[in-house]
């Protein structure tokens, strides 16, 4: 009985020292945010000289930052908002959905050309964007990939790596007899995939969807490469455009654009990130 209870002692000591090593690690994480948000709020000459400093009368300057950072330059800061959103939502859609099909295809076809299809976007995953960013900006141009409606068929290619990968792991764990059923029942290929496999997809579904959407969202160097930037500025670019002349930055503007760009990630992704560990334990599958 005292062993059983110096081993709940123990468990408990335990559990509290990993709570608060997590806590440690989640202020950590979340100081730099805060940071980002304070400094805000600062007078660009108190951002540059006192940084950590906390708000003074002298350096707050209200909403100043944002409103000077959404007018920067005449070009309206909405318009980053609704390119971004577009790119974002249309690629992760489109990564969605082809991926998903071409999993299925490759988990119930076995074949030497689908094995080399997987094995390709396994391998993509491991090959740098600074190796292919030249050629691609070029082929984009050619191709008439430039605009934000455009763009998202490239985001495919870069994002099928990852999302095949997982869709895979996940579609090898559903029964094939269920297929077969529906099969029996009268359901085309086609309709089998949207009826029967896609429903079952959505935990993994769920998590490519975080991964893809944060990725994306983020994203600074593709769009800045093929985009045309005096038509199209996704949210980075914009940021990063707050300059003045002999390349000055208004770093208290840059602030406050950076932190109106990373609530929207931070605030879904905070929703939706318990399906990540359902949808990787979903797909984590043996053989």
């Amino acid at each position: 009985m005292k062993r059983r209870t110096s081993d709940l002692r123990s468990q408990k000591r335990g559990r509290a020292a990993l709570s608060a090593l997590f806590a440690v690690i989640s202020i950590i994480y979340v100081f730099p945010v805060f940071m980002v948000l304070l400094n805000s709020f600062k007078a660009n000459t108190f951002v540059k000289t006192d940084t950590f400093g906390w708000l003074t009368e002298e350096s707050f300057v209200g909403f100043d930052n944002f409103i000077k950072g959404m007018t920067f330059g005449g070009y309206a800061f909405w318009k980053s908002v609704l390119y971004s959103t577009v790119i974002t939502l249309l690629s992760t859609a489109l990564i969605l959905l082809c991926t998903s099909m071409a999993a299925w295809f490759i988990s119930r076809v076995d074949s030497k050309f689908c094995r080399a299809v997987y094995y390709t976007c396994v391998f993509s995953m491991v090959v740098p964007f600074q190796m292919v960013m030249f050629t691609l900006s070029k082929t984009a141009d050619t191709l008439k990939l430039n605009t934000p409606w455009t763009i998202p068929v490239i985001y495919l290619g870069f994002g099928a790596g990852l999302a095949v990968f997982m869709f895979v792991g996940f579609v090898k764990s559903i029964p094939l007899e269920i297929e077969e059923a529906a099969a029996i029942d009268g359901c085309s290929p086609l309709r089998t995939y949207f009826s029967v496999v896609l429903p079952m997809m959505k935990p993994t579904m769920i998590s490519v969807a975080i991964l893809e959407i944060m990725w994306v969202w983020n994203d600074y160097l593709l769009p800045y490469l093929v985009l045309d930037r005096t038509k199209y500025m996704t949210i980075p670019i914009h940021i990063q455009y707050l300059k003045g002349s002999y390349g000055t930055v208004d770093l208290g503007a840059t602030m406050a654009l950076i932190f109106l760009s990373i609530v929207p990630v931070i605030v879904f992704y905070l929703i939706c990130q318990k399906h990540i560990i359902k949808g990787v334990a979903a797909g984590a599958v043996k053989g």
